[in-house]
């Protein structure tokens, strides 16, 4: 997955150059990720339901073979020059599609994979790999952007893709619960709602990520114009600034571990919220490039370490027979508010301004993060 993962990264960032390169416009690589993400929104849930219903490796199987011919159907259509910024985001469109499906099946694999003993150390380690990649793969695409091309960074993405239907090709997973019913898909996704609605615990978890994804994440969508137009840094620079954020963000995977057995998780969430919205702010107002690679190394630590407790305090919370819908309710808060966000963020960047827009997210993140603390003090409990 690691190899796959730094793939998908080094795509992200030539695609989000690539459609500032088109547009020059804040708005547009503000939709283009409110494309990218809407289908989560949409359809997640519903890929929670089929999490609980179908096999999963079948589902994940299925998944990365569809994010594959997407990859290479972008470098091509790049390559040949046909690229569109319509084009560019139909493909973030169906690549949204094929994740409501994708995230919820991997996200509910894990136990299947370590069962409960370990689940806490292996959310740990999925974290580790995804921001490894996080690290690596920005900084690749800086340099790769100048040397093979957008086009080329697409093709390697496809190619990696590879490595993790190998392996799930060939590793053997011990089915954990598997739901019997005759109910319709609409009747299991009420049911997984009504659970969520009636546990305070996990309701509130949820919203915190869901806050988080509304008004703190969207500052990665405008990353290229704090790279072009405020730290004055180019592309390479803006590889660079994507991976400073993933310095922090690997940091935080790889000592989550230690925390997995301490009773005081909800203060340590609480922790790293205030750090995250704080640090937003702080990168916000920032006009020195060095300054700002470490506010993102500072966002990229806390935010994954809220996110990391987050998912395992859920993971242990619920019971099997409701894991995939909670998860895909998790990814839904996650992936799935956060075109919102990035629409948002785009259209009051062009009004407005990057700086205003971010410093305001940062705000605003800190304002709701301090009153679910006090009105709700029972998520310091977890």
């Amino acid at each position: 997955m690691l190899v796959s993962l730094i793939g998908t990264w080094i795509q992200s960032v030539a695609q989000s150059w690539l459609m500032f390169d088109l547009t020059k416009s804040a708005f547009m690589l503000g939709l283009a990720g409110f494309m990218g993400s809407i289908p989560i929104f949409l359809l997640s849930l519903f890929g929670g339901v089929a999490a609980d219903r179908i096999n999963k490796r079948s589902i994940i199987l299925l998944t990365q073979n569809a994010f594959m011919v997407l990859a290479f159907v972008l470098a091509v259509l790049t390559q040949l020059k046909l690229i569109t910024p319509v084009q560019l985001m139909s493909i973030a469109l169906l690549n949204g599609v094929v994740m409501a499906f994708d995230a919820p099946a991997r996200q509910a694999i894990v136990m299947e994979l370590v069962g409960r003993e370990h689940i806490v150390n292996a959310v740990a380690l999925n974290s580790a790999a995804f921001n490894s990649s996080r690290l690596i793969g920005p900084a690749l695409a800086g340099m790769l952007i100048a040397v093979i091309g957008m086009s080329g960074c697409f093709y390697i993405n496809g190619i990696s893709f590879l490595a993790v239907i190998a392996a799930l090709t060939f590793i053997k997973i011990t089915p954990g619960f598997k739901k019997e019913t005759k109910k319709t898909f609409s009747k299991d996704l009420m049911e997984g709602i009504h659970f969520i609605r009636n546990n305070r615990t996990i309701l509130l978890l949820i919203t915190t990520v869901g806050i988080t994804s509304l008004f703190g994440i969207s500052y990665v969508i405008l990353m290229p114009i704090f790279a072009q137009d405020i730290l004055k840094v180019g592309v390479k620079g803006l590889g660079a600034l994507m991976s400073a954020a993933g310095l922090g963000a690997l940091v935080a995977a790889l000592s989550l571990a230690r925390f997995s057995k301490l009773k005081n998780k909800g203060k340590f969430l609480a922790f790293s919220l205030a750090v995250f919205s704080v640090s937003l702010v702080l990168f916000a107002l920032s006009e020195v490039y060095l300054f700002s690679l470490f506010a993102l190394v500072l966002i990229g630590w806390s935010s994954v370490m809220a996110m990391s407790l987050v998912n395992t305090s859920l993971q242990e919370l619920v019971p099997d027979n409701f894991r995939g819908r909670v998860m895909s309710a998790f990814m839904f808060t996650f992936a799935g508010v956060m075109p919102f966000g990035n629409l948002l963020a785009g259209a009051l960047s062009q009004i407005w301004g990057v700086t205003f827009t971010v410093a305001s997210s940062g705000i605003i993140c800190a304002v709701s993060f301090l009153a679910i603390n006090m009105l709700y003090p029972q998520i310091r409990e977890i």
